[in-house]
C-alpha cells in the first residue's frame, strides 16, 4: 500500500485542483468528489453547510468515534488566477521535473490530497486513537468556513487531542503566528465645486489625517513594542493598504475608502491596536468632519479577524508533531491559519506543519514538490502508527 502512495497522491491531487474553487464560487462539487471518495472506502463525514447552501465544511472520524482524536486540517478554497500570467491552465495539474503544478498544489490542496490519499492505510491500521479530517471553506477570506465547523466541534461531548493544520511549512513545525485585525473606515463629506472648495467637506483631507496616525503608530509598534525573534518580523506591524476616493478634479470628494490592518503578535493585539486607532479617529477626526456639516462622518467595518497562534514549544501537540515530522526545530511564522482558531474557538492545542513554501502560495506557476508530498505522507504515516498503538 505505501509503494501506491505517491500515486494516489497525484491522482487525488490532479482530481482536486480540476475544481475551480476561488471563493467566489461554490465548493460543493469538490466536496460531493470527497464525499464519493470517502464512501467508497466506506467512511462518511458530516457536512457543515453555510446559510447560502453553496459552501461546505466536512468533518470527517476514521476509528473510534467514542474516543478523543488528532485533527488534520486543510481548506479547500484557493485565490484567483486573473490577471496572472501562467504558462499553462491553473486548474490543470502539471508535473515537471519532481513539482506538480497547478492553483492551490501548495495552499492547500496538496496536503488535503495527502490526507486522502493516506485514509485506507488509516482503516488498514485499526486505530485505537481516532483521526478526524477537518476540510474547510472561505480560509482566503478570512477563515470563514472553519468556524461553524468549530462551533459544532467544541458542542461535542469530546473534545481532540490535538489539531495539526497543514499549511506550507516545508514539513517545519510552526508553533505560532501573527492574529490580524482589518478594518475599512469609509469617510462621508460634503461635495461641492472646487471653486468654493472651502463650502464642502474633503473626505480625502480628513481620511489623511487617519493614514497619518496609522502611520505614526506603526513607527510605534517598530521601536518600543513587544518583540519576538522566532518571527521574520519581530514585531506586530500596522499599515494602511487601500485607499479610494474623489470623483473629479474640480469636485471637493466627498467619500474616500480607508482599510487598514494590525497584524499583532499577542492573541488580540492586532484588534487592541485598531479598535484604538478606530475610538483615536471617533474622538479627533469625526467631530471635525461634524461640526464643518452634521451628517459628515466615519463610519467603520470590520473586515477579517483571527487571533494570533501562540502554542507553547512543550506541550504536548508540538513534541508530537516534532516526532512525526522527524526533526526538533519549531519556528513562527508572519501569515495566517485556521489553527488559533481552533485552540480559540474550540480549545484544542495546534500546530502548522505541511508541504511546500509558502513563496509559492498564491503565484503564477504554483507548485509543490513531489518530495514534500511524500515527506507529509510520511508524517502522516506516523501519525497513523501513533494512533494505532
Amino acid at each position: 500500500m505505501q509503494n501506491q502512495r505517491p500515486d494516489r497522491i497525484r491522482k487525488l491531487l490532479a482530481d482536486l485542483v480540476a475544481f475551480d474553487t476561488i471563493s467566489d464560487r461554490s465548493n460543493l462539487p469538490l466536496i460531493d468528489y470527497i464525499d464519493r471518495y470517502l464512501g467508497s472506502l466506506g467512511v462518511g463525514g458530516q457536512r457543515i453547510v453555510d446559510q447560502t447552501g453553496q459552501k461546505s465544511s466536512l468533518w470527517v472520524t476514521v476509528g473510534p468515534a467514542d474516543k478523543a482524536g488528532l485533527v488534520l486540517s486543510g481548506h479547500t478554497d484557493v485565490v484567483p488566477v486573473a490577471g496572472q500570467d501562467w504558462s499553462h491552465n491553473p486548474f490543470e495539474l502539471v508535473e515537471r521535473d519532481g513539482r506538480l503544478y497547478g492553483r492551490g498544489t501548495t495552499d492547500m490542496k496538496g496536503f488535503v490530497a495527502v490526507c486522502l490519499a493516506m485514509v485506507p492505510e488509516m482503516l488498514a491500521a485499526e486505530l485505537k486513537t481516532p483521526i478526524n479530517l477537518a476540510i474547510s471553506y472561505d480560509e482566503e477570506i478570512g477563515c470563514v468556513g472553519v468556524r461553524p465547523m468549530l462551533r459544532e466541534v467544541a458542542r461535542k461531548p469530546i473534545k481532540p487531542l490535538g489539531c495539526f493544520v497543514g499549511e506550507p511549512t516545508q514539513m517545519q513545525v510552526i508553533i505560532g503566528h501573527k492574529g490580524k485585525h482589518g478594518v475599512r473606515a469609509t469617510f462621508r463629506g460634503l461635495a461641492r465645486h472646487s471653486s468654493i472648495a472651502p463650502d464642502g467637506v474633503n473626505a480625502i483631507e480628513y481620511a489623511a489625517d487617519l493614514i497619518t496616525e496609522i502611520r505614526r503608530r506603526a513607527a510605534l509598534l517598530a521601536a518600543d513594542a513587544e518583540r519576538d525573534s522566532l518571527y521574520d518580523v519581530p514585531h506586530s506591524t500596522l499599515l494602511t493598504s487601500i485607499v479610494r476616493g474623489g470623483a473629479a478634479l474640480n469636485i471637493v470628494p466627498d467619500q474616500c475608502v480607508v482599510e487598514f490592518e494590525c497584524r499583532g503578535i499577542g492573541i488580540t493585539e492586532s484588534r487592541e491596536v485598531t479598535d484604538a486607532i478606530v475610538a483615536w479617529a471617533k474622538a479627533e477626526i469625526e467631530p471635525a468632519m461634524r461640526n464643518r456639516h452634521p451628517e459628515c462622518g466615519i463610519d467603520f467595518e470590520e473586515i477579517l479577524d483571527y487571533p494570533a497562534l501562540d502554542t507553547a514549544a512543550d506541550a504536548a501537540i508540538v513534541t508530537l508533531a516534532k516526532q512525526l515530522a522527524g526533526r526538533n526545530d519549531h519556528a513562527k511564522v508572519a501569515f495566517g491559519t485556521e489553527a488559533s482558531l481552533f485552540t480559540s474557538m474550540a480549545d484544542v492545542p495546534s500546530v502548522v506543519v505541511g508541504p511546500g513554501s509558502i513563496a509559492q502560495a498564491h503565484t503564477p506557476d504554483e507548485f509543490v514538490e513531489m518530495s514534500q508530498l511524500e515527506a507529509c505522507g510520511d508524517f502522516v504515516a506516523r501519525l497513523i502508527a501513533h494512533c494505532a498503538k
